[in-house]
This record gives C-alpha cells, structure tokens and sequence, in this order.
C-alpha cells in the first residue's frame, strides 16, 4: 500500500485477482441495473399491450398488428433476461473462483488459512462469502424474473400485472445489504477510500 495517495501499489498474486473480482463484481452489477431498467421498460410496454388487447381497445384489422408488437416485445424481453443469465454465470465464475482460493489456502496453509489479512481485515473465506451471497441474491432475482416473463403476457387482470412490474423494478432478491456488501468489498481491496 501506498499510505501517500490511498492507492494499492504492486499487488500480486491472490490479493491481485480478488481485487480484480472485486471490480467485476462492481462491473457486472452495474450491468445488471441497465438490464434491470432496460427489462422495465419492456414489461411495461408488454403490459400495456396486453392490458389494450384484454379490454378491447383495438379493432380487429388490428388485432393482428397488436399480437405482432406484443410479440415483438415479448422477444425483447426475454433478450434482455438472457443477458441477464449471462450476468449470473459470469457471477458464478467469480464466486467460483473465490471458492477455489480458499481451497487453496487450506491444502498450502492448513484449515486456518492465510494468517495475515489481504487487504485491510478480511480473511480470504471472506470474501469467498461475499460473492457466495451477491451470487444467491442475483440468482434467486434471476429466477424471479423468468417467472414473471412467463406470466406478464398472459395477465389479464391490471392489478396482478402492476405486481408483476413491481417485482422487476423493485427486485426483492437484491436487498440493500446487497449494495452494502458490495461497498464492504470495494472499501476491503481498496477500491473505495476508507
């Protein structure tokens, strides 16, 4: 470390690929709230097609262009959770990863482990269990989002499909702690100043 300007000077080895995953976990996360907003815009645009359709607001020449553009967006979102899918299974890597780091430590050193910090304070199995909850959290949002993009076209009722939106927008697998753990991460590697 570098005391003068706040900055990791030279790290090598393990310490240098956590922190590494560290920004892919920023990078990837980052990544996932323009999918997030992108899937938003989507399912409501779906929504209003389908509501439009239910209560007969199109006359039937055009019944045939709205199936088509409700399709069409119906397409888009599910692009947007395939990539979505791939953000996870990059996710899974780096949660894999730390995974193999600990098990590394503990056939070279022992079931203690490094006997000295990385970083600041954290012990790497720490940062193996960050990644382990980041990679549950977006997973379980994952899931979360197919059922919706499932359902959100065939909802008649404007009431069940404000709560389908509602789920993709407020994304109850991610809490805040979340956020926090992330911050956790940063500040740990050095990403953030403390």
């Amino acid at each position: 470390w570098d005391e003068g300007n706040r900055k990791c000077s030279a790290v090598t080895g393990s310490a240098r690929k956590v922190r590494d995953n560290a920004a892919d976990w920023h990078n990837l996360m980052l990544r996932w709230d323009k999918l997030n907003d992108a899937g938003f815009a989507a399912a409501g645009r779906v929504v209003d097609l389908r509501l439009r359709q239910s209560h007969g607001e199109a006359p039937p020449p055009a019944l045939s262009s709205a199936h088509a553009d409700l399709q069409q967006e119906c397409q888009e979102l599910l692009d947007v959770l395939d990539k979505m899918a791939a953000v996870v299974m990059k996710m899974r890597r780096l949660a894999a990863w730390q995974s193999g780091l600990v098990d590394l430590e503990r056939f070279q050193l022992g079931d203690e482990g490094r006997p000295v910090p990385l970083f600041h304070g954290w012990r790497t199995a720490q940062f193996e269990e960050a990644s382990r909850q980041l990679l549950e959290a977006y997973g379980r949002e994952l899931k979360l989002k197919r059922a919706v993009l499932q359902e959100l076209a065939h909802t008649a009722t404007s009431d069940l499909c404000m709560v389908y939106l509602s789920c993709w927008l407020h994304q109850p697998y991610t809490p805040p702690q979340a956020r926090l753990r992330l911050e956790a991460l940063l500040l740990e590697t050095g990403h953030r100043p403390l």
